[in-house]
């Protein structure tokens, strides 16, 4: 069994995550704004916990966005130094499936409708089916006002909202049957869909650890 180190920081959450031996290590704290200053010290600390050294790692798995782009950035920039200091490979992940998994690990979600608040009057969305214990994505992930949000065409059954955009149920043009908006990307859950990747032999490269932003303009207000 492989030995992974998972790491998210997209949203308010500061997340953090260890496989090694069997075992899992998590350490999780909602801290905005404070991620670039305890995301190292929460790596040594859940390394000490299970008491390896960081070049025992395997791969290091994080959370690729969309989010927040200060923070998906964070992310990347610490996974991108430790994996070329180690040369070590890394997993990256989207954060609407982590939000997929932890429904499905919570709430026993087997459809979920992910959605992060995006800013600017949009939401990230993106939605997944679990298929063997993994969420997988059905259709596309996207970035969409909240009308203009969509289950994909062959959906049955009864879906979940996950994720802070379903703040905007109200004008979220899909219904779902029950949804959690408190949900944010946590470790434990990036750390799941690591362990599907790296059995895939899905690892990359550091220098390939790239942001997914969904969104050209990150910082520039829609046109009226």
């Amino acid at each position: 069994m492989p030995t992974l180190l998972a790491l998210d920081t997209s949203t308010e959450a500061c997340s953090v995550a260890l496989l090694h031996d069997g075992r899992r290590f998590v350490r999780h704290e909602v801290i905005p704004r404070l991620h670039a200053q305890r995301l190292l010290p929460m790596v040594q600390d859940i390394l000490g916990e299970a008491g390896i050294a960081l070049s025992a790692v395997d791969a290091i798995a994080f959370g690729r966005g969309p989010g927040a782009f200060t923070g998906v950035r964070i992310a990347i920039g610490v996974v991108q130094g430790l994996a070329f200091a180690l040369q070590k490979p890394v997993l990256p992940i989207s954060d609407l499936a982590v939000l997929a998994q932890r429904a499905h690990r919570e709430h026993g979600a087997a459809q979920v409708a992910a959605a992060i608040d995006a800013r600017m009057d949009e939401v990230y969305w993106g939605c997944y089916r679990v298929e063997q214990g993994e969420m997988r994505l059905a259709g596309a992930e996207a970035v969409l006002p909240p009308e203009r949000v969509e289950l994909p065409r062959d959906a049955q059954g009864e879906w979940f909202g996950s994720g802070t955009g379903w703040g905007f149920e109200e004008r979220l043009a899909v219904k779902v049957a029950a949804r959690d908006a408190s949900l944010l990307p946590h470790a434990e859950d990036l750390l799941t869909l690591a362990e599907f990747a790296w059995a895939r032999g899905e690892s990359v490269d550091a220098e390939h650890a790239q942001p997914v932003y969904l969104r050209d303009n990150v910082a520039t207000p829609k046109k009226a």
